[in-house]
């Protein structure tokens, strides 16, 4: 049986690197934001707006233990699951997670073109947008490592990339 949870900040390629694993592998792909959305009816960014981060948060961690039950499958998590409740410990305890690791410059190159709102990065500059990428990651960072697996990763600029990022995860879990 194979479930892989890919963890990692907003715009390191979780869902694109994902999408890649899953359909490598010839398993299901599930994007939990996208769950809760299918789920629920409402976009991610309505539902910060309706419940605020918290209520979100619960939320999120409920779909979470439904969707990570499931058998051969590869999930990427928003970028705040793993930093709240006991999310990244029971994550550890169903699945293989993969840390996507990125420096605060890649992934504010990466959101810079990032397509779909991200609630907490409305309404910043780009100046705004780079400080809080940087300062939140270094708050999230220390759930992050607590990932079975750490890949660093580089920018993502092409489907290559991709490939690459996603032959180094099959070697590493031997799948």
């Amino acid at each position: 049986m194979v479930r892989v949870i890919i963890i990692g900040y907003m715009g390191a390629g979780k869902t694109t690197v994902g999408r890649g694993l899953a359909k490598a592998l010839g398993v299901p792909f599930y994007d939990l934001d996208w769950y809760i959305t299918e789920r629920y009816r409402k976009k991610v960014p309505e539902i910060f707006a309706e419940k605020g981060e918290e209520g979100f948060r619960d939320l999120e961690r409920r779909m979470l233990h439904e969707v990570a039950e499931f058998e051969n499958i590869v999930l990427s998590c928003g970028g705040g699951t793993p930093c709240f409740f006991d999310n990244m410990e029971y994550m550890n305890s169903l699945a293989e997670t993969i840390y996507l690791k990125a420096s605060p410059e890649i992934l504010d190159a990466h959101l810079k073109v990032a397509k779909g709102a991200r609630p907490l990065l409305q309404g910043k500059d780009d100046q705004e947008r780079y400080e809080y990428i940087k300062e939140s990651l270094q708050e999230r960072e220390p759930f992050y490592m607590k990932a079975r697996h750490v890949i660093d990763i580089g920018l993502l600029e092409n489907y290559e990339k991709v490939d690459e990022c996603v032959a180094l995860i099959r070697e590493m879990l031997k799948i």
